[in-house]
């Protein structure tokens, strides 16, 4: 745990109460453009030949903003962050300024990486599809659940007390298996297992032109199998009742409902679920090539090839960009599947 000066917590709540960022504790880095998977739920692995990457420089003068603005966690997302061949390089640089680091990883290479992570990451959070056959079938990868198992392993044994946990995508080619998943998560030794909807509707994850419908129900459960995913989240909450206790299953049995919810609006059975966020206010995201978001789902607002990031965040459009969000009413926000909500006093 990081703590935090009352000082850093009235600049959190100045930033929430002025629109504009005087403090920026969670940052995400796209290290790395291309994935090592081609899942189903995601198009960033059909820009694989089109390569772009954060270099040393680029997270250099990323720095002198985060330590401006008492960036506290970084999450190294992507694509495969892995895939960046500066990527500990990276990390040695950021814990300059004593900041966490939390991967999220397909898992694929964690074994050959496992004395690195152990050094210089602080968590690990992989992707998590199902039992094996399921979880391969998903990432269109053969051998990827053996894969992620392996580079655990290897993991627990440098440090056994090192966290490692889950999030699964649940769609419609794993809904039936939710069970099976979070059986798998103990199987490899995962100490927490969270779940969310996928996103169908957004330009996130590589989509310069939205789904069509038809690609949409790929990834949708049917209408018809709103009733069948129903009573898998009842199962959940009878059978796993301990594991929604001791938090094994992240989310309250109020945010596993709304995965039910979230589907269920598309057919106009009820509204999509309401979200308290602020991402905007206590997060940034930064792209592989430089592109700067306020979450991973809105429009971009700069470049940090062009501009600081602090001057990005920080400019007259960003502010009204916050100012003026309504997430009752903005249809980005309404059907998001991946949402935040920090407040001042929370400490990472």
């Amino acid at each position: 745990m990081l703590l935090q000066s009352p000082y850093q917590t009235y600049k959190r709540y100045r930033s929430l109460q002025t629109h504009k960022i005087s403090a920026m504790p969670i940052v995400i880095l796209m290290p790395h453009s291309a994935c090592n998977c081609r899942c189903v739920m995601c198009d960033i692995w059909k820009g694989n030949q089109d390569l772009k990457q954060l270099s040393e420089a680029d997270v250099l003068d990323l720095l002198t903003t985060l330590k401006n603005l008492g960036t506290r966690q970084v999450l190294m997302s992507g694509g495969e962050a892995l895939l960046n061949p500066n990527f500990f390089r990276f990390c040695e640089i950021l814990k300059t300024e004593n900041i966490k680091i939390s991967l999220l990883s397909t898992g694929l290479t964690l074994k050959k990486n496992a004395e690195n992570l152990v050094k210089w990451v602080d968590d690990i959070i992989v992707s998590l599809d199902g039992d094996g056959a399921t979880h391969d079938l998903i990432r269109n990868i053969p051998g990827a659940f053996h894969k992620m198992t392996e580079g655990i392993k290897a993991i627990r044994l440098l440090k056994p007390s090192f966290r490692i946990t889950g999030r699964t995508v649940i769609h419609r080619l794993n809904y039936a298996s939710w069970p099976q998943i979070i059986e798998s998560a103990k199987h490899i030794g995962l100490d927490q297992i969270s779940f969310l909807p996928a996103d169908v509707s957004s330009h996130a994850f590589n989509r310069e032109v939205l789904w069509s419908e038809k690609r949409q129900h790929e990834v949708l459960p049917e209408e018809k199998e709103l009733d069948e995913l129903k009573r898998v989240i009842d199962y959940l909450f009878t059978n796993n009742k301990h594991d929604f206790d001791r938090r094994f299953i992240a989310e309250s049995r109020e945010k596993i409902h709304n995965i039910w919810s979230y589907y269920a609006a598309f057919y106009g059975y009820n509204s999509f679920p309401y979200k308290k966020c602020n991402a905007p206010w206590v997060s940034v995201v930064v792209e592989a090539d430089g592109t700067v978001r306020p979450c991973f789902f809105h429009e971009a607002m700069g470049n940090i090839n062009h501009t600081s990031l602090e001057k990005i965040i920080n400019s007259q459009s960003a502010i009204e960009f916050r100012k003026n969000l309504d997430m009752e009413k903005n249809e980005t926000c309404k059907k998001c599947v991946c949402y935040l909500n920090l407040s001042p006093g929370t400490i990472l």
